[in-house]
């Protein structure tokens, strides 16, 4: 059985992260120069055994001479754009309502472009052993519920449904989300570790082909088909470096838009050798099964309504003081070539 945190021990520390933010907002900048003193290096963190649509740009020729500099995996969004935010790396990329948060701890940073989202081909589900007893909301009383990070997507979605399902806020919190890396967390279902295990992308897919689980409920059956998240930089890096900035958050756009358009079996070959040739020591294999980036506007543009959901859900939760944030504050389509509607 794995050791796993406490929700409030872990939320603490998330808390104490992003007050750090604050401190160390204006950190360092990209380590390569082009014309004009812009960077055109951008240090970044990737996610094991998944093709990130910058890399997915950058492999496609869209960026030009901006490259891009892996400087490790991260398991986590709300840590990605901290790393952002500290200047650890020059892009960060997390679910909305970890980005509102962020800027509630006022770090200065913007989101720039959508990344990935709800559709019915690219969704999360919250899954369960194909003989379990738990059929509804109140089955979860007293569950463990295996997710990447608290306080994050998963955890947003847990706690609509739970609501929806009539659970008071006592009811809820005994309802457990614990932390588990992503590629371990259909094996603690199977292993009973966990009740529930959500599961999203290749992942997903590669559970389902296996047999043996079943979907309690997917975030697309609860909202339907929208964008959940976001890229930030720093107002800094936006500031210094506008037409790297512009290169980079175009040519993520013109990716997204190369994906959607392109048969999915192509797009699969062309992940799978862009893992092979960065050599990382990865099993390409669960990249067969991708299906979608889900980003629902054109270009991944982004609009007030994908982080009004989230200034609610927050400020229900009193993690985030009503009125304190703004939809619009938060981000900026302004480096983005695709009109709104094109």
């Amino acid at each position: 059985m794995h050791a796993f945190p406490s929700r409030r021990r872990f939320l603490a520390l998330l808390g104490s992260s992003a007050a750090a933010v604050t401190l160390a907002g204006c950190g360092g900048a990209a380590a390569a120069s082009g014309t004009g003193g812009q960077a055109r290096t951008l240090r970044y963190q990737g996610w094991a055994g998944q093709v990130l649509l910058p890399e997915l740009a950058e492999d496609l020729g869209y960026f030009g001479d901006v490259k891009l500099d892996w400087v490790g995996d991260t398991i986590s969004g709300p840590q990605d754009i901290q790393s952002a935010a500290t200047g650890q790396v020059d892009f960060g990329g997390a679910f909305n309502g970890a980005v509102v948060k962020l800027a509630a701890n006022h770090a200065p940073v913007q989101a720039v472009i959508s990344y990935y989202g709800v559709d019915r081909y690219s969704y999360n589900g919250f899954y369960v052993l194909a003989g379990s007893s738990i059929r509804t909301g109140r089955d979860l009383i007293g569950a463990k519920v295996g997710v990447n990070t608290l306080g994050a997507h998963d955890e947003a979605m847990l706690d609509i449904y739970l609501k929806r399902q009539g659970l008071t806020p006592d009811e809820i919190a005994q309802v457990q989300p614990v932390v588990l890396p992503p590629v371990s967390t259909e094996q603690a279902l199977r292993e009973k570790q966990i009740e529930v295990a959500v599961l999203g992308g290749v992942l997903r897919d590669k559970a389902l082909a296996e047999g043996g689980i079943r979907p309690l409920f997917t975030d697309y059956q609860l909202l339907g088909s929208f964008s959940a998240g976001t890229y930030v930089m720093t107002e800094r890096f936006l500031r210094q470096n506008p037409d790297t900035a512009r290169t980079f958050v175009t040519g993520t756009a013109k990716a997204i838009e190369w994906a959607r358009r392109t048969p999915r079996e192509q797009v699969v070959a062309r992940m799978t050798d862009i893992v092979h040739k960065r050599g990382r020591n990865e099993d390409p294999a669960p990249l067969k099964y991708f299906q979608s980036f889900g980003v629902a506007e054109t270009g991944g543009r982004i609009t007030d309504a994908e982080f009004q959901l989230w200034l609610d859900w927050l400020a229900d939760r009193g993690t985030v003081p009503k009125g304190s944030v703004t939809a619009g504050r938060l981000y900026t389509n302004q480096y983005n070539a695709y009109r709104a509607g094109s």
